[in-house]
């Protein structure tokens, strides 16, 4: 559609036509803007905090118009995030800046904004939320198109000026949504916690109390309150196999959008007003992302020193640095004890030369079938037991009843996960996890063996067992905020199949390219008919995780979240593909914390180290400060849960490695770092098949 210039809308007869037909209360069904008081009392007393609800807003035809106009005219964009998967259109702020001959494509869209906006109703939603005078000049939504497999994330809404949020169902009128088929907007309570500091935070339950499924013409609203407005919008389901139903009528359309405070020029405009609610709005951020409330607590512990003559870190550090002078070899205790858990080809020299060259020059790399045939085969079958019992669904019920916790809060994460530390869950047993968790990972033996495949010096370890369920558990991106980087691993043992990532992969173990990635669409945009009437992808059940440059999340005002949404290349949320920063640079003698720097000129070099869902592969990944790290949404109709072990270890520098010899203070002079150019490159290496007898 074209736009014309703003200079010519004051002479344009559509414009003058509709803004004579309009007068805003019209639209509305009969009486509804005289129950203000009756919306009011429901909207003070409702919970989790202060929503409404309204069905039949406005009249009938005038909806069915307008799904009719935007099948036939407008089209969408696929965006994927960290937080959200959904279709979405252009602003429709900007339909004033069509031209004429778009214009009368659109009437009925055009009648139904400004009705929304118009006097009568915004004095109707002013008196019904008490949130006092709402802008009529700043108008602020979008159409969203949730097909199967689409949602969004936890969020608070808060973004610049919004005063009230709302979304208006344009879904089938005459096939009416089923709360089965998902797509609910889903609100969250929020308790009080007190912080080391002694301040007072609001923090999101891991829980929704409420649950309002899609209903044609229901206008559902809440005001936009910093850090306590949390809600999300449940998945779309797919349909199950085999039965009588289809995907085609499970597309939840819906308009979208905020209410802003008045404007310059307007009626209750208040100087100074959006300044003081950014800064209100930075500070409750602030104190919600507090770490200490977060769960699963850090747990990070100092590796155990042989000359170690004190507890205190210094001491400590300078006795790892001094072991640190020779190159660790692996003695034949080291190797036995080592054999019980990984695969005999990972012990070899050769192989260990040739996973460190490859880290020194990538800073990341995976290797597959990293685990011994024995272990690995219990600790599929303990797996694959546990998912086969039914696990509550509430947070009090999983941790009282089971040996999981639940990560929280819900904007920034939910998983079940276990650690090491925890010795007051009695529900706990021994099992192949605990056995890696409590002797293998924090073993000095594994310690040796990783600064063997890394060429780096760790001080510290951190580990945690996460299981992602299906339909319900996230990361979402979060930066490192660390002086110095840190070495992450990640053990992927997800024991189900049919993800894609096992299945998918070429005789050599490597990603096969050559396949198209599962569920990537072939154009930019679809017209609202082609959504609607599409045949059915393939399904993408995510729970890849992803690292990122942070320099390049923006902050899109019109996607709907408070939080920096990262955007997922369409091959990546596949999770097909695994992109990992490489290097042409020489190796240097000893590898260093690397420093991700994107390629300008690459917008996929955003991407630094991304690995599906699998079984039996760990991944190596050299974390500097920035970096984001997200683990993507688990859809609903994935083959099973996510699974992994996660651990965090502290490096020591090169620069603190040559001052320990005096034991002097470390320098804390930023190092020159190795600058990493992205490319595509598949780095993996395959375990072979090797008894573990012939080692």
């Amino acid at each position: 559609m074209k736009r014309r210039a703003s200079a010519d809308l004051e002479e344009s007869p559509i414009t003058k036509k509709v803004a004579v037909e309009t007068n805003g209360s019209t639209q509305f069904c009969d009486g509804l803007l005289q129950q203000a008081d009756e919306y009011h009392h429901q909207y003070v007393t409702s919970e989790p905090y202060k929503h409404g609800v309204i069905q039949n807003l406005l009249v009938p035809q005038l909806l069915r118009n307008v799904r009719t106009e935007i099948q036939a005219n407008l089209s969408f964009t696929p965006k994927e995030t960290d937080i959200y998967k959904i279709h979405q259109s252009g602003d429709l702020a900007n339909l004033d800046g069509l031209d004429d001959s778009s214009l009368k494509l659109l009437p009925s869209l055009l009648t139904l904004r400004d009705a929304l906006y118009s006097p009568a109703f915004r004095a109707f939603l002013s008196t019904v939320t008490g949130a006092g005078p709402l802008s009529g000049k700043k108008t602020d939504m979008a159409i969203n198109v949730y097909t199967p497999g689409c949602h969004l994330l936890c969020h608070d809404d808060v973004i610049g000026s919004r005063r009230v949020s709302y979304i208006l169902y344009l879904t089938d009128p005459d096939r009416p949504w089923r709360p089965e088929w998902g797509g609910a907007l889903r609100l969250y309570p929020t308790h009080i916690h007190e912080t080391d500091n002694g301040i007072e935070v609001k923090v999101p339950s891991p829980d929704f109390s409420v649950s309002i499924p899609p209903v044609f013409n229901q206008l559902s609203f809440f005001a936009v309150q910093p850090g306590e407005s949390f809600h999300d919008v449940e998945e779309v389901h797919a349909h199950n196999p085999g039965s009588k139903d289809d995907d085609d009528s499970r597309v939840r359309m819906a308009i979208s959008g905020w209410y802003h405070i008045p404007q310059e020029g307007e009626d209750g405009y208040v100087a100074g007003l959006e300044e003081s609610l950014a800064e209100r709005s930075s500070l409750q951020q602030l104190q919600s992302s507090a770490d200490q409330l977060d769960r699963p607590p850090s747990s990070k512990h100092l590796y155990k020193s042989s000359n170690a003559e004190t507890a205190e870190a210094v001491t400590h550090s300078v006795s790892v640095l001094e072991q640190a002078e020779e190159e660790p070899t692996l003695s034949e205790t080291d190797f036995d004890f080592l054999l019980k858990y990984i695969a005999p080809t990972y012990l070899t020299p050769d192989t260990l030369d040739s996973v460190s060259d490859t880290f020194s020059d990538e800073c990341s790399i995976w290797l597959g079938t990293f685990l011994g045939k024995k272990f690995s085969s219990s600790l599929r079958e303990f797996a694959l037991q546990e998912e086969s019992q039914v696990l509550p669904t509430e947070v009090e019920a999983i941790e009282s009843k089971t040996a999981w916790r639940v990560a929280r809060p819900p904007h920034k994460q939910r998983f079940l996960y276990q650690q090491a530390s925890d010795a007051t869950n009695q529900h706990i047993h021994d099992s192949p996890i605990r056995d890696l968790m409590q002797n293998l990972l924090p073993s000095e033996a594994f310690r040796k063996w990783l600064q063997l495949a890394t060429g780096l010096t760790l001080s510290s370890y951190d580990v945690c067992t996460r299981r992602f369920r299906r339909g319900k558990d996230y990361t979402l991106a979060t930066g490192y905020s660390g002086e110095e980087s840190q070495l992450e691993i990640i053990l992927a043992i997800t024991p189900s199949h049919g993800w894609g990532g096992d299945e998918d992969a070429a005789p050599d173990g490597k990603t096969n390219n050559n396949q198209q990635p599962r569920g990537t669409m072939e154009n930019p945009t679809d017209d609202a008919s082609t959504i609607m009437n599409r045949d059915i992808e393939e399904p993408t059940f995510g729970g890849y995780v992803a690292y990122m440059a942070g320099e390049d999340a923006e902050v899109d005002s019109n996607d709907g979240h408070s939080s920096d949404g990262v955007e997922v290349p369409q091959d990546l949320s596949t999770g097909a593909r695994a992109s990992r920063p490489s290097t042409k640079k020489s190796k240097p003698e000893k590898a260093d914390a690397a420093v991700y720097k994107a390629s300008a000129d690459d917008e996929d070099d955003s991407v630094l180290f991304s690995m599906p869902a699998c079984w039996n592969t760990l991944g190596l990944v050299l974390r500097d400060q920035g970096v984001m790290r997200f683990v993507k949404y688990v859809s609903q109709r994935a083959p099973g849960d996510r699974w992994d072990i996660v651990g965090e270890f502290g490096v020591i520098r090169d620069d603190e490695q040559s001052s320990a010899g005096d034991q002097s203070e470390s320098q804390q002079n930023a190092r020159p770092g190795l600058i990493v150019e992205h490319e595509e490159s598949e780095t993996e290496i395959e375990s072979s098949d090797e008894d573990e007898d012939d080692v």
